[in-house]
């Protein structure tokens, strides 16, 4: 098949590409390179498969150039994203143009350029908001949901906040009515805390990745609030095996949202349970400085997945220990990445 994955250079993008190509499918990247470690991964790419991976430079603001390229795609990955809530704050105009016009500007591409593409959308589980009115417990060093056991799910009702959540909310209920009103075979995928090989965090936007390569080369590491917050932790080659099978069960699930992260089994204070396991692979004290809690900064946030098990027979494998201490055996190895 000709997979056409916007943000095919980032973090996300470079792993659907590497695996998708392995399986013997074509890939058509299309990014604008414009994102720390975007070059470094493009380059590995093209060392691991070579011609089978192809490059647009472009960006998702353009329209016409952008639906040049979507032409002949079977799948489409709809990845490229401008990804900072606090980025986003200080400048929402780009942050609604990258995610909000360029989403839509997708969604047109495939109307008229690809109508039988599966599409698969990359959202977030910032569209359910700052969820003040979810109880929230405090127990064994942690915080907990009161009365959520299996963790928020679909249901929950949409509350965007902030920039970046309105533009992200605004693509994901774009995605769903053009399979309603146009009949495209688009699948929203509400993502939780994502992390694993290839992703170069930075303080914020991924988060796992930032404490892990800040440990490994001793830069500073700030804690927003207390560092009892905790999130469901997913990783990477977990939510493709549900990219994949939500391509192969399109038909069926076209036009839905579905919550992925690692759900009530792979969760992870952020730095109450985090700091220990650092400090142990880095071999030494890991320092941290504490700062105030930022503006809705969520005590908990942990997905109710249930859906996705149902619907696609999919649950995570990688626990977060297991995925930490891969990154960071990766992080080690090729420090010329974090130079």
């Amino acid at each position: 098949m000709k997979f056409f994955i916007t943000g095919g250079a980032g973090f996300i993008g470079s792993n659907c590409a590497h695996h998708f190509a392995a399986q013997g499918h074509d890939i058509t990247i299309y990014d604008n390179l414009s994102r720390v470690g975007g070059q470094a991964n493009l380059d590995w790419l093209r060392q691991q498969h070579g011609d089978q991976i192809r490059l647009v430079r472009g960006d998702v603001r353009d329209y016409d150039h952008l639906a040049q390229a979507v032409a002949g795609a079977n799948v489409v990955l709809h990845l490229a994203s401008q990804v900072a809530v606090t980025t986003s704050v200080q400048n929402p105009r780009e942050d609604f143009e990258i995610n909000a016009l360029g989403t839509f500007n997708v969604l047109e591409a495939v109307r008229h350029q690809a109508p039988q593409a599966a599409v698969l959308y990359a959202s977030t589980n910032k569209v359910y908001g700052g969820m003040e009115g979810v109880g929230v417990i405090e127990q064994d060093g942690r915080y907990a949901y009161a009365n959520h056991p299996h963790g928020i799910g679909e249901d929950y009702p949409l509350d965007f906040h902030s920039p970046y959540g309105c533009s992200k909310g605004t693509g994901d209920q774009y995605m769903i009515d053009y399979a309603r009103i146009y009949g495209l075979r688009t699948l929203v995928f509400r993502q939780s805390c994502i992390y694993g090989r290839r992703q170069f965090g930075v303080e914020d936007q991924g988060w796992v990745a930032h404490f892990v390569i800040a440990a490994q080369f001793q830069r500073p590491i700030s804690i927003f609030g207390d560092g009892r917050q905790v999130r469901d932790l997913l990783h990477v080659t977990d939510l493709i095996r549900a990219y994949e099978l939500g391509i192969a069960h399109i038909d069926d699930l076209a036009g839905q949202a579905l919550n992925l992260g690692g759900g009530p089994a792979n969760t992870l204070s952020v730095w109450t349970e985090f700091g220990p396991l650092l400090t142990e692979l880095a071999g030494r004290e890991v320092p941290i400085s504490y700062h105030d809690w930022r503006p809705g900064d969520q005590r908990v946030f942990v997905a109710d997945i249930r859906k996705a098990g149902r619907l696609l027979g999919w649950q995570p494998a990688v626990s977060p220990e297991e995925g930490i201490r891969d990154l960071f055996a990766w992080v080690a190895a090729n420090p010329e990445l974090f130079s």
